[in-house]
């Protein structure tokens, strides 16, 4: 084990990614970025984090700004909740008046807290969350495993239990805990996400160029494309929506989803799943989800999109409204102030 995590650590220092939140010196930094992290390739995040931090350059300032402003700068990333998680972590730290490990001249200064336990008590921090931070942010001995680790451990170890069970995870736990390198945590942590990310990926891994190889079991045997073992996927199921334009005197009729759920607190088009004919579905969609009434003036397109669970097709139309008599999530918007309305990708 001492032989592998030294080969590794010395090819971390030699090699790793140079990230804007990597050696940050503010803990807040690394948060944000292992959040944005979470589903999201790291080149979509980078310019995300980097116009994060200067909207919002500390808890303080995140913790006293408008949920909309907060989904508008999230907007495009997708996971919406992780946007008002942040927003209410924010808010429960400076409620809670959390100032640990304040620095000279930060007396006052809201910063996160530093053991896992205390981080994983905030919204939208679950266990590999708090370990990363931990670990990165504070130096701590604590070992963290997401996707990137897995993967690198199945190899390494020719784990066989099935990824996402109770046994894997377990067995991946045990040895995240089991290896971890006594006061270099966050290193390690980081040099296995980098392997994982750069070298050991999901397919045709460059197993040739690993700093490792020598002591990855999976390798050795020829089993490194079947390792981690996966459940079989599910049938994804596919939806089809019909959303209506609707623009009168140089303003568009807007609909405001729900706050919890799925792109909760964003903006949309008044939209419903329908059955058959996108066209023909549209006004009962509408009339049962918004008590609208619309004439259909001509189509706009289609758009495709991917969810976690579910795909969708939506048809959007041009349409003039006859009748409405439900005002509570509706809200009329000029035209040329939609960027203001944080919308969904």
């Amino acid at each position: 084990m001492t032989a592998l995590v030294s080969r590794l650590l010395t090819w971390y220092r030699q090699n790793k990614r140079i990230l804007p939140w990597r050696d940050h010196p503010d803990p807040y930094a690394v948060w944000v970025s292992e959040i944005m992290l979470q589903q999201t390739r790291v080149d979509t995040v980078i310019p995300y984090f980097e116009r994060w931090l200067e909207h919002f350059p500390d808890i303080e300032s995140l913790a006293a700004a408008d949920e909309q402003d907060v989904l508008s700068l999230w907007e495009g990333l997708g996971y919406y909740s992780r946007a008002r998680n942040l927003h209410r972590a924010a808010k429960v730290l400076v409620d809670n008046s959390v100032s640990l490990r304040e620095k000279e001249g930060d007396e006052g200064r809201v910063c996160l807290p530093e053991d896992i336990k205390s981080l994983q008590k905030l919204p939208g921090i679950g266990r590999y969350t708090a370990a990363a931070i931990s670990s990165m942010a504070f130096g701590h001995d604590v070992a963290a495993l997401d996707g990137n680790i897995r993967r690198v451990y199945a190899r390494v170890f020719n784990v066989e239990e099935t990824l996402g069970t109770t046994q894997a995870e377990k067995v991946f736990w045990n040895l995240a805990e089991e290896i971890l390198p006594k006061g270099e945590a966050g290193d390690y942590n980081q040099a296995l996400m980098d392997l994982g990310a750069t070298i050991c990926t999901p397919r045709s891994p460059s197993c040739g160029d690993c700093p490792i190889n020598e002591h990855c079991l999976a390798y050795e045997l020829n089993l490194q494309d079947e390792r981690p073992i996966r459940k079989a996927k599910k049938a994804v199921p596919h939806y089809v929506h019909a959303a209506a334009v609707i623009v009168e005197d140089g303003r568009v009729l807007l609909a405001k989803r729900p706050s919890d759920g799925l792109l909760g607190g964003m903006w949309e088009f008044p939209n419903g799943r329908v059955d058959g004919d996108p066209a023909e579905g549209l006004a009962s969609a509408l009339d049962k989800g918004y008590r609208l009434k619309v004439q259909i003036v001509n189509p706009l397109g289609e758009v495709r999109h991917a969810y976690t669970h579910f795909k969708i097709t939506e048809y959007a139309f041009r349409c003039d409204l006859i009748q409405s008599s439900q005002k509570e999530n509706l809200q009329w918007v000029d035209v040329e102030n939609l960027g203001d309305y944080p919308m969904g990708k």
